[in-house]
């Protein structure tokens, strides 16, 4: 029942909507338009303030016609840059951009499926759940939207993010993640005529850095420092250098190990750099969570209700394990529990993305029959 050609041309005016992070505003008036047009009920609610952006969390809501438990549908509005100008060519079946901007697959792709399966329900009369929509803003720029999104606005406990590349595959299983600030200072001094009176920042963050085992620890853990910024002229001592990193795992009690080890190996080389009477080099040390992790068990309704869907249309749904955050670890932490589902997207946050039309009527038809599953009671 999905109209393909519908579905191809809403994504298409969609993924033109300049919707890069914390400028979400224009892209969700229309979204709210096409919802209230469907027969929902919309509200936003107050994260435009706190994430420093022109648009909120958008919440919409279907009655339904069935006496079941509501369920959720969710995407992400923004988009990374360069988002601005998008000019959407279409070839082969294949969407992509002009090679100027991302193509904004990610998440556009989701909007435009949900939109979808929420017209075909209404156009053929068919039964449906309770359903309620979440389009959340500032997800590309750390999960702002849903760490800051109201959930006493949710009922539904359970339901399904589209934001991931296999469209043969649920996602169950994601990392922690903490992020890591180090500060190191040292002190400065004119590099030509008196180097000796200074402490170079730079050398001690080099110093610790080195010790430091970093990429992948094991199977289920990762750390990186990625960015690094300091000293002020060649020709100056550097008197302070700021490091940005972050440790993920699957495991929290091996995240911890990771997160300390890092710590560890800053203050074990500021220790040794230091020489009698002073406290130069030194470093500062900020934690903090980025997201907790989800795992969702096997037998859960938001599983088994999903491969249900999947084999009645000859297909399966194979669980999967990733190294990436989404809006799904902040939901889960909230008690709220959403697998992961693909619309096909590929190169995503590169001039080079994609998605076929074909990927994301397979995705529609996988959702509209979850749904439809879900309305029937087929799922215990």
């Amino acid at each position: 029942m999905i109209n393909t050609q519908r579905l191809g041309e809403r994504f298409k005016m969609l993924a033109q909507i300049d919707s890069e992070s914390r400028h979400e505003a224009n892209i969700s008036k229309v979204l709210e338009k096409f919802l209230l047009d469907l027969g929902a009920s919309v509200c936003f609610d107050d994260a435009a303030q706190k994430v420093g952006g022109d648009c909120s969390n958008l919440v919409a809501k279907f009655k339904g016609t069935m006496d079941v438990p509501p369920l959720f549908l969710s995407g992400h509005m923004d988009t990374v840059l360069p988002g601005r100008g998008v000019k959407v060519q279409f070839e082969n079946g294949i969407f992509t951009s002009d090679g100027t901007t991302i193509l904004g697959g990610d998440d556009k792709s989701a909007l435009a499926i949900i939109l979808e399966v929420m017209e075909v329900i209404k156009e053929n009369n068919l039964p449906c759940p309770p359903v309620e929509i979440v389009f959340t803003v500032c997800e590309e720029i750390g999960l702002m939207g849903a760490k800051h999104l109201d959930y006493s606005l949710m009922d539904a406990k359970f339901g399904y993010i589209l934001d991931s590349t296999d469209t043969e595959g649920i996602v169950t299983k994601a990392p922690s993640a903490n992020k890591i600030c180090i500060k190191v200072h040292g002190r400065a001094a004119h590099a030509g005529s008196a180097p000796e009176r200074g402490i170079s920042a730079i050398f001690a963050a080099a110093t610790a850095i080195s010790s430091l085992e970093l990429g992948r620890m094991d199977e289920i853990t990762t750390c990186n420092l990625g960015t690094i910024s300091g000293g002020m002229a060649t020709n100056i001592v550097p008197e302070y250098v700021e490091i940005h990193g972050e440790a993920r795992s699957h495991d929290l009690e091996r995240l911890k190990q990771v997160t300390n080890s890092i710590i560890e190996g800053f203050e074990t080389a500021m220790e040794r750099l230091q020489t009698e009477g002073q406290d130069l080099p030194r470093v500062e040390i900020e934690v903090e969570e980025d997201f907790p992790n989800t795992h969702i068990p096997e037998d859960h309704l938001a599983i088994t209700l999903a491969r249900k869907a999947a084999d009645n249309l000859g297909r399966e749904l194979a669980s999967k394990t990733i190294g990436g955050g989404a809006d799904a670890n902040i939901f889960f932490g909230k008690g709220v529990v959403a697998g992961v589902l693909g619309t096909g997207m590929t190169d995503v946050h590169t001039l080079k993305e994609s998605i076929a039309l074909s990927d994301m009527e397979n995705t529609a038809q996988l959702v509209l029959e979850i749904l439809r599953v879900h309305a029937a009671g087929d799922v215990q």
